[in-house]
């Protein structure tokens, strides 16, 4: 590990005071008024970096109406924020240890300010994706700063205790987004949502200035080919985010330009990571990334990321499929809320190095409860019928994120700083990916679930059987004082039959989802069990022993 080069004398810290890792702030006694103090800015901060992705994701109906945009052209507003949101820790790490984590606190905060500001100053399409774009690269340094705000409402000896609380702070926005949109939209339509967001930001900025973050330790960590290797990963992470976020809406055997943009970013990830295997002080480790513990670290995070999509695609699609708009949907997310708030409060009271592991655990046991509940919905389906299974899985949202974080940061921390980047890299892209990947896959299956049974109910369909006949009067008696003509009248009963086939369709297959996610979480389960420690043990014993006996015999 190569000597760090200090752009100023350290200041004269304790062992207690001294931050593990340059670009972190000092951890100085603060009194519990203060401490209390630094956790209101984490909470604050951490919620408003991540609220406004979360409002446009939860009213994209209403923006597009409102816009006068096309589904395909709605779509690209999440995904714009999430291309440029997944790079931004390639250059923010670093920029926090050479400038030090006070500069670096004021200008992202001012930075996220201004984007914002955008937003509401957008009057048309091209506008509002360019700010959605900027927004993502501007809110990234938001989550940084609400966790490191809340790790010094702790002391050293409990800071797992801050981290597991600041990580889960990102987890916050989505319930509070549909919690407060409502009332937003009747303000001032969609703009009232970007005004909320405003004065959020306006607030945590004045917070942050108001109360600084202590001191840390600034080195000199920036090279030249850092933005080559910058230039080439962060489009093609924005190519591979464009994939998965338009993937379900233009459908993917449809359009040509999504394997082109996949072969386009293969090309680019790999003339970067060729550039950083031979660099002498690279930014992303590749050797590390080829290491068992990076692999399985990846793939536990994405799964997770995975499984956890669920709730934000199955249950809230299955109810706005059923007719739930954003006010009925209210009461399920302050469970969702509620559930979140709990699990990252657990995660906090129980966590320990001997802990880590069983949380995350616990977590993944908790996905499929909750997916177990879930499997015979109906079109009778109500929000009050979830509550109990989206308690549980927003429980383990809130549970998981520090834990799995300091799982994968202890090992790395061994092979020396220089490789915290690369870890932070790879935990924000399976968040991304994963947060894209898993409604694109589950929306895939259920789409093509669903034309398996729209097709099948129709086939049973007899227009001259009796029942048939009489269930289209029924569905027409509603009309009857509208519609006179009888042909008219009958046709619209046909209508509404369908409308109600393609409903029970539609439920049918997240039924399916549901399903499917509760399979990849007992998948999941198992794999991780093979992971721990007493499990890796018990299958060399048994490999041991199999070949012993085959030995002697």
């Amino acid at each position: 590990m190569r000597e760090p080069h200090y752009l100023e004398p350290p200041p004269n810290w304790t062992a207690e005071e001294r931050p593990t890792l340059p670009g972190s702030p000092g951890t100085p006694y603060h009194r519990p008024p203060v401490r209390l103090a630094y956790a209101a800015v984490g909470v604050l901060v951490g919620i408003t970096g991540g609220l406004g992705n979360a409002l446009v994701t939860a009213n994209l109906p209403q923006i597009q109406g409102q816009l006068g945009l096309t589904p395909v052209e709605g779509a690209w507003l999440p995904a714009a924020y999430v291309m440029f949101n997944v790079s931004a820790n390639l250059l923010l790490v670093k920029a926090r240890q050479q400038f030090g984590i006070r500069r670096f606190a004021e200008i992202g905060i001012l930075a996220y300010v201004l984007v914002t500001l955008v937003h509401v100053l957008a009057n048309d399409y091209a506008t509002a994706v360019f700010a959605r774009a900027v927004s993502g690269f501007a809110a990234a340094p938001m989550s940084s700063l609400g966790l490191y705000y809340m790790m010094q409402a702790f002391p050293k000896r409990r800071i797992g205790a801050g981290l597991s609380l600041g990580f889960a702070l990102s987890q916050f926005a989505v319930p509070i987004a549909w919690l407060v949109s409502p009332p937003l939209l009747d303000i001032g339509d969609w703009r009232g949502l970007y005004l909320f967001e405003l004065g959020m930001a306006l607030v945590s900025m004045a917070a942050v200035v108001v109360l600084k973050l202590p001191p840390g330790l600034r080195i000199k960590v920036f090279e030249p080919l850092d933005l080559l290797t910058f230039l080439l990963m962060a489009p093609a992470f924005a190519l591979v985010c464009a994939v998965l976020g338009q993937g379900r809406t233009q459908w993917w055997p449809d359009q040509p330009w999504m394997a082109q943009a996949l072969i386009a970013a293969l090309l680019l990830l790999l003339a970067a990571f060729f550039l950083e295997h031979h660099r002498a002080n690279p930014l992303i480790q590749t050797r590390w990334l080829g290491a068992r513990e990076a692999i399985r670290f990846a793939l536990g995070a994405l799964g997770l990321r995975f499984i956890l999509s669920e709730q934000t695609y199955a249950a809230t699609g299955l109810l706005r499929t059923l007719g739930m708009g954003p006010d009925q949907l209210r009461p399920l997310y302050a469970v969702i809320l509620a559930g979140t708030v709990l699990g990252a409060a657990l995660s906090a009271a129980l966590f320990s190095p001997r802990r880590l592991v069983p949380l995350i655990l616990t977590s993944i046991v908790l996905v499929i409860v909750g997916s177990s509940m879930d499997l015979d919905a109906s079109n009778l389906t109500r929000p009050h019928d979830l509550f109990v299974s989206q308690f549980l899985v927003s429980t383990a949202a809130g549970m998981f994120l520090g834990p799995l974080l300091v799982l994968g940061m202890t090992p790395v921390l061994a092979r020396g700083t220089d490789y915290v980047i690369t870890l932070i890299v790879v935990f924000s892209l399976t968040q991304s990916i994963g947060g894209l990947a898993g409604p694109a896959a589950f929306a895939t299956f259920q789409q093509y679930r669903e034309h398996e049974y729209s097709a099948l109910l129709v086939a049973d369909v007899d227009p001259t059987d009796a029942a048939v006949a009489r269930r289209i009067q029924q569905q027409a008696q509603p009309y009857a004082a509208l519609i006179t003509d009888p042909v008219r009248l009958r046709a619209q009963g046909v209508a509404q039959l369908s409308q109600a086939v393609t409903r029970e369709a539609n439920v049918r297959a997240y039924n399916d989802v549901v399903w499917l996610n509760l399979v990849i979480a007992l998948v999941f389960l198992v794999w991780s069990l093979t992971q721990t420690p007493p499990a890796r043990r018990l299958a060399k014993s048994i490999l041991a022993a199999t070949f012993t006996a085959k030995g002697v015999s």
